[in-house]
């Protein structure tokens, strides 16, 4: 039977997404036997994330400075501009080193069964920003759900009569993959966005 702390450390690891109570508790007890090295380690890097964790103003990035680091950076082409679900689409999306723009975090998706409304995201500070000008094209980077192909609709909408060229990711066949194993919805995205060769 472990401590009272322990079974804490172990409750609270429990609840990051991934880990369930038994890989809990195997990384406690890999931290318990490391704890002059791994475990230092980790307590000050949670706690400088802590102490210095910010949301930026103007994308809604979650970095350690206001503006962040994507906005700041001045090698990025600022007339684009990459709207994204949440901060985790950001940083997938940015890791692959394929959109060299702007992003800007709606903070979820709209949703009538979940009550989320459109005043509920950042979709009046998207707007301001493309009202602002010096932005050509917003890249809707909406998941492919019901709920997220309903918001990239909102916002396209709203986007209508401003100067600004309105583009989607496009939906189908992942690189790779195999017909008979891909289902229907998949299918008749592929099937709807074909293009000429």
């Amino acid at each position: 039977m472990a401590s009272q702390e322990i079974e804490t450390l172990t409750a609270a690891l429990a609840r990051l997404p991934g880990l369930g109570p038994r890989s809990a508790r195997r990384a406690v007890l890999w931290l318990i036997k490391r704890r002059e090295t791994a475990l230092v380690q980790l307590v000050d890097a949670l706690a400088a994330v802590r102490d210095t964790l910010v949301e930026c103003s103007t994308c809604g990035n979650v970095d350690t400075s206001d503006p962040c680091g994507i906005c700041t950076d001045a090698r990025r082409d600022q007339r684009s501009l990459c709207v994204v679900e949440e901060v985790a689409d950001l940083w997938a999306l940015d890791r692959a080193h394929l959109f060299t723009g702007r992003y800007h975090v709606l903070g979820g998706k709209l949703s009538a069964l979940d009550g989320v409304r459109p005043e509920d995201l950042a979709i009046d500070t998207l707007l301001a920003r493309v009202s602002a000008g010096g932005i050509d094209e917003v890249l809707l980077a909406m998941n492919a759900t019901l709920e997220g192909q309903t918001t990239a609709h909102y916002i396209a909408e709203r986007l209508e009569g401003l100067p600004v060229r309105v583009t989607q990711l496009a939906h189908g066949l992942p690189v790779g993959g195999e017909l008979d194993y891909l289902d229907e919805g998949t299918l008749a995205q592929a099937i709807r966005a074909r293009r000429q060769l």
